[in-house]
């Protein structure tokens, strides 16, 4: 049904109004803009997922290839494995060689059935022998600790990533909520002030006050531990002020008729309030889960000396070496790391339109 309904939605057109064609100037417009948003959105991300299958060599190199395109490796009697070649002659024939010395204008090579017969070749006859082959390495040997990546331990960071995101994300939709409710359904002195402080600070950069947030976390003692992460930044300007905006246009009268029946304020704000800002309260969840699981300057800081309790995203620092990156290990946890976030955004997508639609956003 919602399938019939989105095909239906994408198939409407305006036509033109001096012809009797289907598809006019301004669909076509539309339909290019939309295609070219979707393509500066969604290259990067395919750029990414294709790159975690090619191996090493070929990350490496910069091969700009899409498919997984891998020089055959040849295990050679006596010598071991070995990158294979083509050699082509001035006569048009073929022999798979391997090279027997550095590339130079004039390289050695010998034969992959006869390694003691090395010959002198020109460069520009030899040809890399290729295979199509997925890296499927690049995921398993971080995941199962193989090939020297016992450091990289997978579980704990996505532990550590999954804890701080849940916890501040509920902490961000309750602290939110209660100061969106206040600022929308009070009336009291200074209410339009603190509306305008609150969303003033939008204005300061975050990395002015990382200082005083350094201090504040190391007073109360949560120097180097994950709530030292999640409780700096609980509290939200974008949030409040989105949800104050669609807070306003619950009707007054709801609040109202459960104070007459001698309902609380917290039960009024739990029972009536929140279930009403579902939408809006899934929009900040969305943008909170992507903040906090995105996170990397604040947790480095705090969680610097602790290398058990880093998150995925320091986890992957890594292999970012000073002399040597593993790019191909990076691009393929990155994918990994993008799972989650890509799951809890599908399942509360449909909440975002009307969310947004509702509170004035743009």
């Amino acid at each position: 049904m919602a399938e019939g309904r989105l095909t239906t939605f994408l198939g409407r057109t305006a036509g033109n109004k001096d012809t009797a064609e289907r598809f006019g100037i301004a669909d076509f417009l539309a339909y290019g803009y939309l295609l070219f948003g979707v393509l500066i959105i969604l290259v990067p991300v395919l750029w990414t997922l294709f790159s975690s299958v090619k191996p090493e060599r070929a990350v490496d190199s910069f091969d700009t290839r899409i498919l997984p395109i891998a020089q055959v490796e040849t295990e050679v009697d006596g010598i071991g494995p070995k990158s294979e070649w083509i050699y082509t002659d001035d006569n048009g024939n073929q022999k798979r060689v391997f090279k027997a010395g550095p590339t130079r204008r004039e390289t050695d090579v010998a034969p992959i059935d006869d390694p003691d017969a090395v010959i002198k070749v020109p460069r520009t006859q030899l040809t890399p022998s290729e295979e199509i082959r997925v890296a499927t390495e690049n995921y398993l040997d971080p995941l199962l600790k193989r090939n020297g990546q016992d450091t990289f331990t997978f579980g704990i960071y996505l532990f550590n990533s999954v804890f701080v995101t849940v916890a501040a994300t509920l902490i961000t939709l309750l602290i939110n909520a209660m100061a969106a409710f206040a600022l929308s359904k009070y009336r009291f002195r200074g209410r339009l002030t603190f509306t305008i402080l609150i969303i003033a600070t939008l204005l300061i950069p975050s990395s002015i006050i990382l200082v005083s947030l350094f201090f504040v976390v190391w007073s109360f003692g949560i120097f180097g531990s994950l709530w030292g992460v999640i409780i700096p930044a609980a509290a939200t300007p974008t949030g409040v002020f989105l949800l104050r905006q669609y807070m306003l246009t619950i009707p007054d009268e709801l609040l109202e008729a459960a104070r007459m029946d001698a309902a609380s304020e917290w039960r009024i704000f739990w029972r009536i309030v929140m279930p009403l800002s579902l939408p809006a309260l899934s929009v900040l969840a969305i943008l909170s889960v992507i903040w906090r699981w995105n996170d990397f300057l604040w947790p480095l800081i705090v969680l610097i000396s602790d290398p058990a309790k880093h998150t995925i995203q320091l986890g992957l620092t890594q292999y970012a070496g000073e002399f040597d990156s593993d790019f191909h290990y990076i691009l393929a946890m990155t994918v990994v790391s993008l799972i989650p976030i890509t799951l809890v955004f599908v399942w509360l997508q449909r909440f975002i339109t009307t969310g947004i639609a509702t509170t004035g956003l743009k």
